[in-house]
């Protein structure tokens, strides 16, 4: 049980930082696709829930900080920022378990100045659909025999 529940926090962790780590690590731990689902949404909440509080703070604290240079936008920048005038936070949430990592996401929401009722709805709708989609998808693919003997 103690093993369990340290293979848990472990993965957990990883999620709070990086989305597809919670699907991969769970299905190596053989877990169920609700425990993969479970894990992966609960580590990305957290990572969403304490930027989206602390993230006025630390943009706050970036601005003194930082020296005032003139902004260049990177191609990344610009294509956030395209999704975000076409689909707007709807975009960005589904982007962020794809492209931006939780902490990414929410920042970037918390930047455009979505409310946090608004960040929390979204980001909960796109983890739970993307861990599903990748839950599903990592176990039918492991459950082929050459993937299986290949990997495992």
């Amino acid at each position: 049980m103690i093993e369990y529940i340290l293979q848990f926090l472990a993965i957990y962790i990883v999620c709070l930082f990086k989305f597809i780590g919670g699907p991969v690590l769970g299905t190596a731990a053989n877990y169920t696709v609700l425990e993969i689902v479970f894990v992966t949404v609960s580590g990305m909440m957290t990572s969403v829930l304490v930027f989206t509080f602390l993230g006025e703070w630390i943009k706050e604290k970036w601005a003194t900080k930082s020296q005032k240079k003139s902004k260049k936008f990177s191609s990344k920048n610009r294509k956030i920022i395209q999704i975000w005038q076409k689909f707007g936070a709807w975009g960005v949430a589904a982007i962020t378990p794809l492209i931006l990592t939780p902490i990414g996401g929410t920042i970037v929401m918390t930047s455009f100045g979505v409310k946090r009722r608004r960040i929390f709805s979204y980001m909960l709708v796109s983890a739970i659909c993307w861990s599903l989609f990748f839950g599903l998808t990592i176990n039918r693919l492991m459950a082929i025999p050459f993937l299986n003997n290949l990997i495992g």
